[in-house]
């Protein structure tokens, strides 16, 4: 009685089926590869070139924030805006438009009234930065902001901030002599809640209490 012994290909023979399965599984893989979508490539990307510029591209910077020193360590890109909210945890300087229109982030570089969405921390490297937070001397107000809640210059209050740190700068500018002028060189600051004529009287009560 003869019997079948099953076939079992020798190290010598063809192994069709196992070269078969190992050409699907290469093909299977160049097809997944060709068919990742360009974003996901184009996303990893990005995160490792963001990765790169946290080691290699900061930059020291030093500020004098409200009569204190800081030694901070920041990217080209980020705004002066941003290292004081983001860094220092100053948020009374808002982030508004972030375009410059609205006034909302005013802050003093040097006595100067800038907006500093458009101003690169960098650009500030050595100057004294006056925000919200710095004008009252530790309990007793800035005038200014006295002035403001003596006539409801404020509804929401997101905008006050850079409206008080504009006004202080336009007494210092000289820019009062009339309504106009003042509605004039306030222009910068926009208040969404419309409280206009009331920071215009905030303004020339401080203003005439300095005459």
């Amino acid at each position: 009685m003869s019997t079948t012994k099953p076939f079992t290909p020798t190290d010598g023979e063809d192994n069709s089926n196992g070269t078969r399965r190992d050409f699907l599984k290469q093909t299977s893989l160049l097809t997944a590869i060709a068919l990742t979508p360009g974003t996901v490539v184009k996303a990893a990307e990005n995160q490792w070139d963001e990765k790169f510029a946290g080691v290699f591209e900061k930059q020291a910077l030093h500020l004098e924030v409200n009569g204190v020193k800081h030694e901070l360590m920041v990217e080209p890109r980020v705004t002066l805006l941003e290292v004081l909210r983001e860094y220092l945890d100053l948020t009374g300087t808002k982030k508004g438009c972030d375009r410059g229109q609205c006034g909302a982030c005013t802050v003093h570089v040097n006595g100067v009234r800038i907006n500093s969405c458009l101003s690169l921390a960098l650009t500030n490297d050595g100057k004294k930065i006056t925000t919200i937070e710095g004008l009252a001397k530790e309990e007793e107000l800035h005038p200014m902001q006295e002035a403001f809640i003596k006539h409801d210059g404020f509804q929401c209050g997101y905008c006050t901030s850079g409206q008080i740190m504009s006004a202080v700068a336009l007494l210092k500018e000289g820019h009062t002599g009339s309504e106009t002028e003042i509605r004039e060189f306030m222009s910068g600051n926009i208040c969404r809640c419309g409280a206009y004529p009331n920071i215009v009287k905030a303004i020339q009560e401080v203003k005439g209490g300095m005459v």
